[in-house]
């Protein structure tokens, strides 16, 4: 059965369900859009990953890779394998030596761990046939339920009213960063993180 890349495009909050996420992979040099319905924490995992930010103390996710690094365990690719009742399926394809193993996932890990180990995720067509959307010539997604979108660059959250982080120094800044990351409250470091980041382009 051929195998459909695919990247991650956006991840947004659910609109079809209150308190979950959904992220949005793409077709490699397709038109076809597939979203997924995760959970927060999931969300969490794959935001800080993609983000590439560095917590104090490693993630579930992060657990999981260093412990493969250490048993000479690398992950290959991930498949999103089935869809039944709503619900994907995924494996993690694994090498040890010269040994291949597959290893059943839910598909939220798997996508959380193929962005740290920067592994393909694939799919197959059935999948994409029974979940999939499809960019019209407009560039909109028929029946679109999330917003479409590449990972946002948050400047504002629930604790940071518009403009407020403009009133801090860069050394306030990054003391901030620091104590955001202790409290493992990545959506907030991701906006101090960006706005320092665009305080050293302006300088």
């Amino acid at each position: 059965m051929r195998k459909i890349e695919l990247e991650i495009v956006a991840l947004s909050h659910s609109i079809t369900q209150s308190h979950s996420y959904a992220v949005v992979l793409g077709e490699v040099n397709g038109i076809r859009r597939l979203p997924i319905v995760i959970g927060g924490f999931e969300a969490q995992a794959i935001a800080v990953a993609l983000e590439k930010m560095n917590p104090t103390r490693p993630l579930t996710h992060d657990l999981m890779k260093s412990m493969s690094q250490a048993f000479n365990i690398e992950i290959k690719e991930i498949i999103i394998n089935n869809l039944l009742d709503g619900i994907f399926y995924s494996q993690l394809i694994c090498k040890h030596e010269n040994e291949v193993v597959e290893i059943d996932s839910r598909t939220s890990d798997a996508i959380a761990l193929a962005v740290r180990f920067e592994c393909p995720i694939y799919t197959y067509e059935f999948i994409l046939d029974s979940a999939g959307l499809v960019m019209d010539e407009t560039g909109k997604e028929e029946k679109l339920e999330i917003k479409e979108a590449k990972p946002e660059k948050k400047t504002a959250t629930s604790n940071f009213k518009a403009g407020d982080l403009a009133k801090f120094s860069i050394p306030d800044l990054d003391a901030l960063l620091h104590s955001l990351l202790e409290k493992e409250d990545y959506e907030q470091a991701i906006a101090v993180r960006d706005e320092i980041g665009r305080r050293k382009k302006q300088s």
